[in-house]
């Protein structure tokens, strides 16, 4: 397939729309859906991901944000159904949140495919922070791809775009606390201006088990994730709040226990009833560490280590969450498991799963992908991520961690990857697995009834709006 066209500027973006979408005032339009879900929308994908020329960037995103909410498909928030689960009025599923590292346009296009067929309404969509730095990839550029997805895929329904570990670096924040926090309330901002609806904090870092009590281990935890809930209260559109996830056990860490699982919930209540009004709305998830590994833990011949997951303590926990009013737990580290555990998810009340690296490694471990390109990566790796090597580690242990690190400086590569169709079906197999398996099938009608997303509407910026009439005009 031929690679979309990259608009080097407003003007030109919208000439190559002629005839399929066009501006009037402040309003898009729409002239022929088909070819704008088919044709249309890439090159505005690529444009928006691609073009050095601001002013076409801008406009890629505003015709993204626009065809969204005209064609059915906005951003949303997941929050009034989680609230629904903590009633008890909806449950038995795991919704899937999975992390778009790369090729984030056509692997929105590949859920959403797998979700229409299946009817699988409750679906996420996430980057997390740490994500975005090494795959060169702001809240707007990743919103705008997967709305852009989601429109070429037909999708009727909402959008779920989750900022996931809005974390604390523990480290950074011990020397600058203040502008460490400051970086993450500029962070979620950045989101919610975008239109990000959903929202995990992860200040589990600033946990300290060294202290006599539980509620002390965890009060720089509680209190920091309440600051930034505080500010998302704030911020959020009228109407429609964000749904805002907290952690208690960082991954990869020990397991969590209940009492810290209440000394948590109990001290961010408080705080965020010191810090907002008393009735705002509170969280809607929590992260809990059960025994996995972000990204699993690799092996020296290849391959990736057998984990245990404590399934009973991801039962109670949630049990405990849902008495608290919230949807339950989240389990981090979960797409390199082995499948026959899938199922056991939505077993035990789990609400939610994060899905990463096995996209990832689906990705660079199939067929098709070009040997050549793959050795290329692996050198790229070997050349700029040496630091990152620890003694004693394999070749293949070494790739296997640091290869995640090469998807922003490839993105453009990997976005037009050769055969990358054959890859993308690999990808929707694995998809269709999942949502079986997390239970997630038929969830469209729950989705429907919980969530009403609200129209917003963006006003054309000046850039748009001077395209608009250059184009008009004839130059």
């Amino acid at each position: 397939m031929t690679a979309p066209h990259v608009a080097s500027s407003a003007a030109e973006l919208l000439r190559v729309l002629g005839g399929i979408a066009r501006v009037e005032g402040d309003r898009l339009v729409i002239d022929d859906e088909a070819r704008f879900r088919d044709r249309g929308i890439r090159g505005v994908a690529w444009t928006a991901t691609f073009s050095a020329d601001a002013d076409a960037v801008e406009t890629a995103r505003w015709i993204t944000w626009e065809a969204s909410q005209l064609l059915g498909c906005p951003s949303a928030s997941i929050h009034e159904l989680y609230m629904a689960r903590g009633r008890g009025e909806v449950g038995g599923f795991t919704v899937p949140a999975i992390n778009l590292r790369t090729q984030v346009f056509d692997m929105a296009v590949a859920v959403l495919r797998a979700a229409a067929g299946r009817e699988a309404g409750a679906v996420i969509f996430e980057l997390a922070r740490s994500e975005q730095e090494y795959t060169f990839q702001r809240p707007g550029e990743f919103i705008t791809a997967v709305l852009a997805g989601a429109i070429a895929a037909g999708w009727r329904g909402p959008v779920f775009v989750q900022g996931d570990h809005y974390q604390f670096n523990a480290k950074k924040y011990a020397a600058d606390p203040d502008g460490v926090t400051d970086g993450l309330r500029r962070l979620t901002v950045e989101a919610l201006e975008v239109g990000y609806g959903n929202v995990d904090i992860d200040s589990s870092t600033l946990v300290d088990l060294s202290l006599p009590t539980v509620d002390e281990q965890q009060r720089a935890n509680y209190s920091r994730a309440a600051e930034l809930a505080a500010l998302i209260r704030e911020r959020e559109p009228a109407g429609q709040p964000v749904s805002v996830g907290g952690e208690i056990g960082e991954v990869g860490k020990q397991n969590s226990t209940e009492p810290e699982l209440r000394a948590y919930l109990d001290g961010f209540r408080r705080e965020l009833d010191r810090l907002a009004r008393p009735d705002a709305l509170g969280l809607s998830k929590v992260s809990v560490q059960t025994g996995t590994s972000h990204g699993g833990i690799p092996l020296p011949g290849g391959g990736v280590a057998q984990v245990a997951i404590d399934f009973d303590t991801l039962g109670r926990l949630s049990a405990v969450c849902r008495g608290y009013g919230l949807a339950g737990c989240v389990q981090h580290g979960a797409s390199t498991l082995p499948d026959e555990l899938f199922h056991r998810f939505p077993a035990v009340e789990a609400a939610e799963i994060h899905l990463a690296t096995g996209f990832q490694n689906l990705l660079y471990e199939h067929p098709a992908f070009p040997a050549g390109l793959r050795r290329e990566i692996e050198g790229w790796c070997f050349g700029n991520t040496a630091d990152e090597r620890k003694d004693g580690e394999t070749d293949t242990q070494f790739l296997y961690k640091t290869r995640k690190k090469a998807l922003g400086p490839y993105k453009q590569t990997l976005w037009e990857l050769p055969g990358k169709e054959e890859i993308l079906a690999a990808q929707e197999a694995k998809l269709v697995f999942l949502f079986e398996q997390l239970a997630v099938n038929g969830t469209a009608e729950l989705v429907g009834r919980h969530v009403r997303p609200l129209e917003q509407r963006r006003p054309a910026p000046g850039a748009v709006r001077a395209a608009a009439e250059a184009v008009r005009a004839g130059s």
